[in-house]
């Protein structure tokens, strides 16, 4: 099983999820020194339980292990997220094609998209959309490390995330499982509005400027645009995923 690069979590939010969902392994817990207030106060109580060891540190410390971002006075060396297989992740999510037809999952694939801040944020929309589980390139990817983390809010060990060297071939893939491939392309004629979503679907998001790869536009289904109203060419991907997904969530509620 392949494995990030992610070795830190930065900020209260992300830190006291992960410690309350215990699903990174945090080896250890560093608070500025005097560092206060009710979250600080969750996180060690919470580090407590878990026999988590927290450290005190000076502010030049944590700078340092945040590599500059914005840490709150806390910062967590963690085990990295694991990704999953695509077909074991597949497997748990509906085994076979009648169980996907029954359960109707709803998966996001990403095609390439490089920022980790906006990696993250697609994440956190998924998980809040009750996505079943995420797809993504080996290749020309964000990785899943601690900015990512951050941008999704703590999300992102909510859901399961796969990885594959051939996205077009794990679209044929999902197809012959029984889900309707969706890709989300600028040009499309159809309107997400007017898109099927009451069945198991993939929805496909491509990267910042290039959108989706030709290959992987073709393995899809259907192509769907996000009409514009106003005088703006496109939306950022993480904005335009939270679109797609809450769409295709409308039928499922």
């Amino acid at each position: 099983m392949s494995t990030s690069d992610t070795s830190t979590l930065i900020g209260r939010g992300p830190v006291l999820e992960a410690l309350k969902r215990d699903d990174l392994g945090i080896e250890k817990v560093m608070l500025k020194q005097d560092v206060s207030g009710a979250q600080i106060g969750a996180i060690r109580s919470i580090a407590d339980d878990r026999g988590t060891p927290v450290q005190y540190v000076p502010e030049a410390r944590l700078r340092h292990e945040s590599d500059g971002a914005t840490h709150q006075g806390v910062v967590a060396i963690t085990a990295p997220i694991r990704y999953r297989e695509v077909d074991a992740m597949l497997s748990d999510i509906a085994p076979t094609w009648d169980a996907v037809q029954t359960a109707q999952p709803m998966l996001l694939v990403v095609d390439r998209v490089t920022d980790p801040r906006n990696f993250g944020a697609m994440l956190r929309s998924a998980v809040a959309a009750g996505t079943d589980g995420v797809i993504v390139p080996t290749r020309e990817m964000a990785p899943l490390n601690a900015a990512a983390i951050k941008a999704s809010a703590g999300t992102a060990p909510r859901i399961p995330i796969a990885r594959t060297d051939d996205l077009p071939r794990v679209l044929t893939q999902l197809k012959e499982r029984g889900y309707f491939v969706y890709g989300a392309e600028g040009t499309a004629e159809t309107p997400l509005w007017d898109a099927d979503w009451d069945r198991p679907v993939a929805v496909v998001l491509g990267s910042e400027g290039q959108g989706l790869a030709p290959e992987v536009a073709e393995a899809c289904d259907e192509l769907l645009s996000i009409p514009m109203r106003g005088p703006a060419e496109s939306l950022n991907v993480s904005v335009a995923t939270g679109l797609l997904v809450f769409e295709a969530a409308r039928s499922r509620t």
